[in-house]
């Protein structure tokens, strides 16, 4: 892990803003690299000036965007029997992936909505969301929302807290399911503070 990071590290601090999109492309393709590393590194950068926020927040989510639509795609041309044959030469975790299509298969396509923000589940999500046939025009719109909070969050913890990088690195892990509880009571509240409220009539009830 501590190899991948100062790879991660040494790629965004030479390309910039490329890297974090390439990166983040890797990582909603199926490719296991933290996200949470990507982004909050990215927020460190850009914290000491090297990278601007906007646009380092706006590459992390247009390359979660293309990612998912090449594994969207994947698992919609190739399905099941494609990941198992080649599955392994992109780090491929059937186990996450199991879990991932679980949850797609209970929630449907909120799925890819919430995905977003869940740990492991979010880089595997679009594969279920495509051997599905989920509506492209759907699973964009729902990648693309999930994708921003995350995103944005994450670089910003890297900005807010850039002189202390070192203790965000080595708790990343920890991070991660921090913003995810955080994040789902967020859209809970929201959820419960916009549902339509049911009223009764009495007369027609009498």
């Amino acid at each position: 892990m501590q190899g991948l990071s100062l790879l991660l590290e040494h790629f965004i601090r030479h390309y910039g803003i490329a890297a974090i999109f390439i990166t983040m492309i890797l990582e909603s393709a199926c490719i296991p690299l933290p996200s949470e590393l990507i982004m909050t590194f990215a927020g460190f950068e850009s914290w000491k000036g090297n990278i601007n926020f906007t646009e380092a927040v706006f590459a992390g989510v247009i390359g979660n965007v293309v990612g998912s639509l090449i594994a969207y795609y994947i698992g919609s041309k190739g399905g099941r029997p494609f990941l198992r044959r080649y599955g392994k030469y992109i780090l491929f975790s059937e186990k996450h992936f199991s879990s991932a299509e679980h949850w797609f298969a209970r929630y449907g396509a909120i799925t890819v909505l919430l995905g977003r923000i869940l740990p492991a589940i979010r880089t595997f999500i679009s594969l279920p969301a495509g051997i599905a046939n989920m509506r492209i025009s759907t699973f964009l719109l729902f990648t693309t929302i999930g994708s921003l909070p995350w995103v944005y969050i994450l670089t910003l913890l890297g900005y807010q807290f850039g002189g202390h990088w070192a203790a965000i690195e080595q708790h990343s892990s920890a991070l991660t399911y921090v913003f995810a509880i955080l994040l789902i009571a967020i859209l809970i509240i929201f959820w419960l503070r916009n549902k339509p409220h049911t009223h009764i009539d009495n007369n027609s009830s009498q």
